[in-house]
């Protein structure tokens, strides 16, 4: 329990305003401008509304090789995350989701980082680091301190490049499964 003892000492409280709603973050919507796409520049934005295109989310996915879930069981996740956040851009008076992330928390103490995903075609541009960044913010912003992922073995270098760290005190995550 080192770690933890470490955490907690080291750990700052941020501040909330008591009359402000502590979900309702700054911002809904971000525009980051000049962002080079095929030698075009084109403005990408970060979004932390729900309402996502689960159809356009689901082809997201499926641009870097994900099993498909039912939409059903995708929505009602998002509905009950406690955030989302998504990275867009314009294309032909179109919008075209490229990236996204979701967490959920049990609104105090702990939060987890879910369905990390940017369009192989954005991917080693700094868009996953942008959205990891901007959850991370988001759940500090809330007062949670303790914010945990599940990582892939390729991508374990990019979360600890951004701050995470495997297994504090040895602590190994554990599955239960239905047979």
């Amino acid at each position: 329990m080192t770690f933890w003892k470490l955490f907690w000492n080291k750990t700052k409280t941020l501040q909330i305003n008591q009359h402000s709603n502590k979900y309702n973050y700054k911002q809904n919507k971000i525009l980051i401008k000049d962002f080079n796409y095929k030698d075009k520049k084109i403005n990408i934005l970060l979004s932390k509304d729900k309402n996502i295109d689960l159809y356009e989310l689901e082809e997201l996915c499926d641009t870097v090789g994900w099993v498909r879930r039912p939409l059903k069981k995708v929505k009602i996740a998002i509905e009950n995350s406690f955030l989302t956040i998504s990275l867009s851009y314009q294309k032909n008076n179109k919008k075209k989701l490229i990236a996204f992330a979701r967490a959920t928390s049990d609104n105090t103490f702990n939060a987890t980082i879910w369905d990390v995903v940017v369009h192989p075609e954005f991917q080693g541009r700094g868009l996953g680091k942008i959205l990891i960044n901007e959850a991370i913010k988001q759940l500090r912003y809330a007062d949670i301190n303790t914010i945990t992922l599940f990582a892939d073995p390729q991508v374990i270098s990019f979360y600890k490049n951004l701050g995470f760290i495997s297994d504090p005190d040895g602590v190994k995550g554990m599955f239960w499964y239905p047979n």
